[in-house]
């Protein structure tokens, strides 16, 4: 299998495990959400949001919750997975979310004050993507990409990556790219429309148990694509060894995450 079929296999895998996605992936740090929206958050009005690449809202819930501007944030979430996108509108149906994709976004021009991708960024064609986000942004609206990642600098979280083949990581933008976030996100052809960006990390935690941290990991694509064998003996390595970690063998345990924030102003 070549690089782009791996790739395109990950990115079609995570409609089979909408519902399991919904409840197991972990929020974003609000903090990196307000400082990804202090370029427009001295507007007059209420802010108008687009989570593109939505999947089943769990960055959409947050943002629809927050009051930045002069009021309440309305959201529009677009996804393109038909099953991510059925879950999301099951769990949030005041929230008007629509198919589409980030290369082609069913939004008018100029239409929102900030465009949002959590954990989603690294599936776009970002040539293609980054001038059809200008084209919905309003003059100085703000892009806005977040990623969740494991903080692999906890000893034992660090040990949780070896005994899962390191698969727990999320590399932005793919692993070619993950020493390099902040250039690799803004193109060439991006350039042209956005400023340079800012980059932050926040830190995070998800609440787990050595149930619930197996289940997680099942929504990642990587497991997602596996054979069932090699999935289950995986699985069943982490399993080991967070029965055997002081800090995960009795009940719940708070994994710690950074929340990668990255910014950029439309120009």
């Amino acid at each position: 299998m070549t690089a782009a079929d791996e790739h395109s296999r990950r990115a079609a895998s995570f409609g089979a495990a909408a519902a399991a996605y919904a409840l197991h992936r972990p929020d974003y740090a609000v903090e990196a959400i307000r400082w990804a929206l202090e370029p427009v958050a001295s507007a007059g009005r209420p802010l108008d949001a687009l989570d593109l690449g939505a999947g089943t809202g769990k960055l959409t819930a947050q943002l629809a919750s927050l009051s930045a501007g002069a009021g309440q944030v309305h959201v529009v979430a677009v996804e393109p997975d038909p099953e991510m996108l059925a879950e999301l509108r099951h769990r949030l149906p005041g929230v008007t979310a629509l198919e589409g994709r980030a290369e082609s976004i069913p939004l008018p021009d100029a239409s929102v004050d900030a465009v949002f991708a959590g954990q989603a960024a690294h599936w776009f064609d970002l040539d293609l993507a980054l001038p059809e986000i200008a084209r919905v942004l309003r003059p100085g609206g703000v892009l806005a990409g977040l990623w969740n990642a494991d903080d692999a600098s906890v000893s034992w979280v660090a040990g949780l990556h070896e005994a899962s083949g390191r698969r727990t990581i999320v590399p932005i933008l793919g692993p070619e790219n993950q020493d390099r976030a902040t250039t690799a996100w803004m193109t060439e052809v991006g350039k042209q429309f956005f400023t340079q960006p800012a980059e932050r990390a926040f830190s995070h935690k998800h609440i787990r148990t050595a149930d619930s941290m197996l289940e997680t990991l099942r929504t990642h694509s990587l497991f997602l694509i596996m054979a069932d064998a090699e999935r289950e003996a995986a699985l069943s390595d982490v399993r080991a060894f967070l029965a055997a970690t002081e800090e995960t063998a009795s009940g719940e345990f708070a994994l710690p995450l950074v929340t990668s924030a990255l910014r950029a102003v439309c120009r």
